[in-house]
């Protein structure tokens, strides 16, 4: 066997020992993004908190390393986002290409010519997600987390829970009524129904009032994908800039060796373009950007002369040209530090909503805002609907955090779910018993609109209602005169101040269409 056989055979063996390794990968991004639904299926149907529920955003060092900045604490369930820096350090950045659900989903969404597109995009743009993590980690240091509305674990769940989810729930349910009417479809949907609702799918049809905009953001991040592939994960990933900064210190790090015969196919494979082609005398091989590189393997698996290989770097790379500067650095850090100057100070951060209502254990609002990192795992566990994500209620700040909206849903008197997903604690774990005596708000009574107190008629629906054991509603018996100008006897419901700790109940079970006659409101307000 001469020399060419030999190399020939070298490169279809280490062709095929990296294409086995590309199947893994796919296979590995699968199941994450099968057991990143299984999690959020698992809250969603049952309306019960799964112990392992937020795992991806325990195991992210964004929403880690900022929670922990702006609430000035160590905070252990996130601790497990050492595994991910650890991994990084060793191997580049493996959560992007392997894990990162986002990112899976981005890998499937490819558009006709973006490659060619991409080329006309200039390098520089890379540094836009520099510029937003250190924006991020500027505003972290003064105790706002309103950027990680851009982490791309807390866009992914925020999209399926309060988008994806409910008008797949909605669409199956009238597809149902629809069917049910045909005998022939009539066992399937009883099976469905019987089998499947409250496992699989919920009891209640969720609805968001902000679902549109939400929408809108992941359409859009998955839209840019036709100008280049993975453009979210290149050009605008904190997260991504975060993981590329260390991998620029990774010990293992694909490199090309000098038998590169320039071929070019690894540059056109590449989905991040991370590889650098080097013309001229044809001498020196292409390089591979390490902090631009998420492990997808294409380049192992489809190098036609096995020019490519993991090695040993212990030094760091050379900068690129669309690495922040020093100067660049600290400039977005003070503009983010600036930015949040400017939030906290706000109109609407001294005089907030009255109608804004924090769920159960929320006690001081700055402190819940320094901790709260926007994933809504709350609203999605809550088993009435209630928390819904705010837009200016509590200014830029508090944007797609959750809002008890009791009209909608109250807070459930037997339910503790929302503290027990909360990844970052910024709405406390509290057993039962605790739960039942946090005070969330304060319910007014509006006698304008009351039936027993405007209308002279029999209602004490807010007083049946109130969970309460002593009864923060009750009632007293008065005379009143109807309608028809005679004297009757009814009970007017009243709130005792010190029992109510604004669940809500009493409003969402008030029979008066539109607006309740009673509304809880903040306390702060009255």
């Amino acid at each position: 066997m001469n020399i060419d056989n030999i190399q020939n055979t070298h490169s279809e063996n280490s062709g095929l020992k990296w294409g086995r390794w590309r199947r893994i990968r796919q296979a590995v991004q699968i199941l994450g993004l099968l057991l990143f639904i299984y999690l959020l299926l698992i809250n969603w149907s049952s309306g019960e908190a799964s112990s392992q529920s937020g795992i991806f955003f325990r195991l992210n060092p964004l929403t880690a390393i900022t929670a922990m900045i702006a609430g000035r604490e160590w905070i252990p369930m996130m601790g497990w986002a050492l595994i991910t820096l650890g991994v990084t350090l060793l191997l580049g950045r493996v959560w992007c290409g392997w894990i990162c659900p986002m990112g899976t989903t981005l890998d499937w969404v490819r558009f006709r010519g973006a490659f060619q597109r991409s080329a006309k995009i200039s390098p520089r743009w890379r540094s836009v997600k520099y510029m937003l993590l250190l924006l991020t980690l500027g505003m972290a240091l003064l105790g706002s987390l309103t950027l990680l509305i851009f982490d791309p674990i807390t866009i992914i769940t925020r999209a399926t829970t309060t988008v994806l989810l409910p008008a797949l729930n909605y669409g199956i349910t009238q597809l149902e009524f629809a069917l049910y009417k045909y005998k022939v479809f009539q066992p399937a949907i009883n099976w469905v129904e019987s089998t499947l609702r409250g496992v699989v799918l919920p009891s209640i049809q969720s609805a968001f009032a902000l679902s549109i905009f939400i929408f809108v953001f992941f359409a859009g991040i998955l839209a840019l994908n036709a100008l280049a592939e993975r453009f979210w994960c290149r050009y605008l990933c904190p997260l991504g800039g975060l993981l590329g900064w260390l991998s620029k210190i990774s010990l293992f790090r694909p490199l090309i060796k000098p038998q590169c015969i320039h071929c070019d196919h690894c540059i056109s494979e590449c989905p991040m373009e991370a590889i650098q082609a080097h013309t001229g005398n044809g001498i020196q091989p292409h390089e591979i950007t390490p902090s631009e590189c998420n492990l997808c393997m294409d380049c192992l698996a489809d190098c036609p002369d096995s020019s490519i290989a993991f090695r040993w770097q212990a030094h760091p790379v050379l900068a690129q040209e669309y690495d922040p500067s020093r100067r660049q650095a600290l400039v977005s850090l003070g503009m983010g530090a600036a930015g949040a100057l400017m939030l906290s100070t706000n109109v609407a951060a001294k005089s907030p909503n009255p109608r804004l209502i924090r769920p159960p254990g929320v006690e001081d609002e700055d402190d819940f805002l320094s901790k709260c990192i926007h994933c809504s795992e709350c609203m999605q566990v809550c088993a009435t609907t209630g928390l819904q994500p705010t837009l200016l209620e509590a200014g830029l700040e508090g944007l797609w955090t959750p809002n008890l909206v009791p009209r909608l849903g109250p807070c459930d008197y037997s339910c503790t779910a929302c503290g027990e997903v909360c990844p970052s604690g910024a709405i406390p774990l509290l057993d039962l018993e605790t739960k039942r005596k946090q005070v969330m708000g304060l319910a007014v009574l509006d006698q304008n609109r009351c039936l027993p107190w405007a209308y002279a008629t029999h209602c004490i629906v807010c007083e049946e209602m109130c969970p309460v054991p002593d009864k923060a509603v009750r009632v007293e018996e008065v005379a009143v005169i109807d309608e028809l100008g005679g004297e009757v006897y009814l009970q007017q419901p009243y709130v005792v101040r010190d029992l109510c700790i604004g669940c809500g109940i009493c409003e969402y079970n008030c029979p008066m269409e539109a607006q309740s006659a009673i509304q809880v409101q903040r306390r702060s307000s009255l």
